[in-house]
């Protein structure tokens, strides 16, 4: 069952994303699923040296990266985000957005651009999660530390989540591998009935699931 649950009801389909419940306070609409709509959220951000509202909703019809990371002023995180943001024009001829987020407030993310050369870089929204809300609707937060994990969610235009990866905090990511897999993600899209194989670039060969290939590859 989801950690929200009330009901104690083991047929209520907390368990598989399908609450069907009265007594449950989970949210149907935001449980976190391949496929499905991904979580909404509002919250402040630091982008373009101001503090704004930003919402996942304003993306609709372009391709969204809610990259969280675990703080501001640590270590491995500016060593992402400062790749992110020097990949951040390639993201972006693609058609895609970039959200970071941790639970730092906008003013951490202010004082943290303010300071640091590599996150100088970042044109990105900052967003800021206090509260903890998006962490949990995108089930990183770590409760017992208020951090987040290292989560990266791939969203396509109509809002769907089409790929997720969260690491231990101790491992880093790699910008490369997400435009490797928003490349991917995209030519999906547009190419209905072919599929990428493993390690996948443009202009590769991709696949055309069929029974003519069963067993031949």
């Amino acid at each position: 069952m989801r950690e929200n649950c009330e009901c104690e009801d083991e047929e209520c389909g907390c368990s598989n994303n399908e609450c069907n419940c009265e007594n449950c306070s989970c949210d149907e609409e935001g449980f976190l699923a391949i496929n499905h709509p991904a979580p909404d959220f509002t919250a402040e951000a630091y982008h373009e040296g101001k503090i704004k509202k930003v919402s996942l909703e304003d993306y609709r019809g372009k391709w969204v990266i809610v990259f969280f990371y675990p703080a501001d002023f640590t270590f491995v995180c500016p060593t992402e985000l400062g790749e992110m943001a020097e990949r951040y024009e390639t993201f972006k001829k693609l058609g895609c957005e970039i959200l970071s987020v941790s639970t730092d407030t906008p003013f951490v993310h202010k004082a943290w651009h303010d300071a640091s050369d590599t996150i100088k870089k970042i044109k990105f929204p900052m967003v800021a999660d206090p509260t903890h809300e998006i962490s949990y609707k995108y089930e990183t937060i770590i409760p017992e530390e208020g951090v987040a994990l290292r989560g990266s969610f791939l969203i396509d235009p109509d809002g769907i989540l089409k790929a997720y990866e969260v690491h231990d905090n101790s491992i880093g990511r790699s910008a490369d591998e997400l435009i490797r897999k928003l490349e991917a993600a995209i030519f999906v899209r547009e190419n209905g009935g072919e599929v990428c194989p493993a390690n996948w670039k443009p202009g590769q060969k991709t696949l055309h699931p069929g029974l003519d290939l069963v067993g031949k590859i």
